[in-house]
C-alpha cells in the first residue's frame, strides 16, 4: 500500500516534531514521488528508501544538537573566564585542602578544572597533574596560576561530553562542582587499582534553600546519589551537609578496589 505525496508531507512534519529536528525536506518527498509514479496513480512505493531518510533525520536531530550544545557551553565558559581576576579565587576548595593527605601520591587528573586552583594545589603537594576544561580561557589562566606558584601542570582543552578518559592511568581523580553522571564509569576506569576519587558538588538541597549555584536539577545531586554512584568502590569518606549556611554539598573520597 503506497502513500500520496500529501500524506508523505504530513508524515515528515510529524517525524520532525517527535525527533526534535527539522522535518525532512519536502524536496526529498517530491524526488521520491517523481521517481515512483506509476501510471496515473500518485503513489510513492519503495518505503524502505523513505525509511532510510527518516532514520537519517532522526539521528541528525539527536547528534547535531549535542555538537551545538558543546559549542554553546564553550562560548559561555570562555566569556565567563575572560576576566583578569580569578572568579572562583586562587585558593583550593576546603575539602581538598583538608583531606589531601589521604590521597595516594602519583598522577592526578582534575576534571573540569576551571581556572586551575585545585590542580595547582595538587601540584604543590607533589602530584603530577593533568587538568582539563572546555574553556580555552580557563586553561590559559590555570597555566598562568601554575607559573605564579612555580609548579607545572599539564592543562588541556576537552569537551567531557565527547572526550574519553584514558583507562588505568591516574592515582587520583578530582572533580569539584561539576556533575556529569554518565562520566562516572569512565572516572572509575581511569583510576589505577587502589586509586582514589575525591569529589564534591551541590545537592538538590542547595536549590531548595535558595543558595547561590545551579538551579537545573540535572546538575544537582539527589540525597545519597553520590554515594550510590560509587557504591562499587571502597568509601573512605562521605558527607552531605550545609556548609557555613552558604551551600549544600555532598563530598566523597572513594578507593578503586580492583
Amino acid at each position: 500500500m503506497g502513500h500520496t505525496i500529501e500524506e508523505i508531507s504530513e508524515q515528515r512534519l510529524f517525524i520532525g516534531r517527535i525527533s526534535g529536528c527539522p522535518a525532512f525536506p519536502i524536496t526529498l518527498c517530491k524526488i521520491g514521488y517523481k521517481k515512483h509514479l506509476q501510471g496515473n496513480k500518485k503513489y510513492v512505493h519503495n518505503a524502505r528508501n523513505f525509511l532510510y531518510i527518516i532514520v537519517f533525520y532522526v539521528l541528525l536531530g539527536c547528534v547535531v544538537p549535542l555538537s551545538f550544545a558543546g559549542e554553546k557551553d564553550k562560548i559561555f565558559w570562555d566569556k565567563k573566564y575572560e576576566t583578569e581576576s580569578y572568579i572562583f579565587g586562587k585558593e583550593t576548595v576546603e575539602f581538598l585542602r583538608e583531606h589531601v593527605d589521604l590521597l595516594p601520591r602519583g598522577k592526578a587528573l582534575d576534571i573540569a578544572m576551571g581556572e586551575g586552583r585545585n590542580a595547582v594545589f595538587l601540584a604543590k603537594n607533589g602530584f603530577d597533574v593533568d587538568g582539563c576544561d572546555i574553556s580555552e580561557s580557563a586553561i590559559k589562566k590555570a597555566l598562568d596560576l601554575a607559573t605564579e606558584n612555580d609548579v607545572k601542570i599539564h592543562a588541556f582543552v576537552a569537551d567531557l561530553e565527547t572526550y574519553k578518559l584514558p583507562k588505568n592511568t591516574y592515582d587520583v581523580i578530582a572533580c569539584f562542582y561539576y556533575l556529569q553522571r554518565d562520566l562516572v564509569p569512565q572516572m572509575k576506569e581511569a583510576l589505577k587499582p587502589g586509586g582514589m576519587m575525591i569529589y564534591e558538588t551541590y545537592t538538590i538541597e542547595n536549590r531548595e534553600l535558595g543558595f547561590e549555584g545551579p538551579k537545573n536539577k540535572d546538575y544537582l545531586l539527589k540525597p545519597n546519589e553520590l554515594l550510590d554512584l560509587f557504591k562499587d568502590c571502597k568509601i573512605i569518606y562521605y558527607r552531605e551537609l550545609v556548609l557555613n549556611n552558604k551551600k549544600a554539598v555532598a563530598s566523597l573520597i572513594a578507593k578503586k578496589v580492583n
